[in-house]
């Protein structure tokens, strides 16, 4: 049985495997994660990234779960800036998810596309992303008047992702971006 110094070091391995991974996805995609160029950039032998990650799926889902964490972060920092402006918080994490979402695109893909057992707020997945569902659940709640709070946040969470997927797909007009996020975040999830 490993002691704390090998599982220490075992985890390590597979952090840096998972960091990686993630900046070889974002510089050229999915496609140019390959055990062979993992092994090479870590200098960790195939076949110990095989038994940390015995395919790319759990590369990916691994990745995912690490990126819903910094995610997690970035919404709850969003959050935590807005002290005593509670009608600033959504907007703020609205602008915060954008802003992931745009700046790590493959990633996304792999937290939102290429995951599907990682739904956020559903109990059983990991703690990352049900983590950010409860980030964006809190920044609506002082907007729900009356509504759910969970359905608000899945409706918060369905436009963002929307509009990400949408504009990174071209199929938006590029001059309404702003004013698109700006009604998002300012203004479409109000009481009338």
């Amino acid at each position: 049985m490993p002691g704390p110094a090998e599982k220490a070091i075992e985890q390590d391995r597979r952090d840096l495997l998972v960091t990686v991974a993630r900046e070889l996805a974002e510089a050229e995609g999915w496609a140019g994660v390959t055990t062979r160029r993992l092994a090479e950039r870590t200098e960790i032998d195939m076949g110990d990234i095989y038994r940390h990650f015995p395919d790319l799926e759990a590369l990916i889902a691994a990745v995912a779960v690490c990126a819903f964490a910094d995610l997690a972060a970035d919404l709850a920092e969003a959050h935590a800036e807005t002290v005593g402006s509670p009608e600033g918080i959504w907007s703020a994490v609205a602008t915060a998810y954008l802003d992931f979402a745009y700046t790590n695109p493959e990633v996304y893909d792999a937290m939102l596309a290429l995951t599907p057992d990682l739904a956020l707020g559903v109990d059983g997945v990991p703690a990352a992303p049900r983590a950010v569902f409860a980030e964006l659940r809190a920044a609506l709640t002082p907007l729900a008047e009356g509504r759910d709070p969970d359905t608000l946040a899945e409706v918060g969470w369905s436009l963002l992702h929307g509009v990400v997927m949408l504009t990174r797909g071209g199929r938006l007009r590029p001059e309404g971006q702003e004013e698109r996020e700006a009604l998002i975040a300012q203004r479409l999830l109000r009481w009338p």
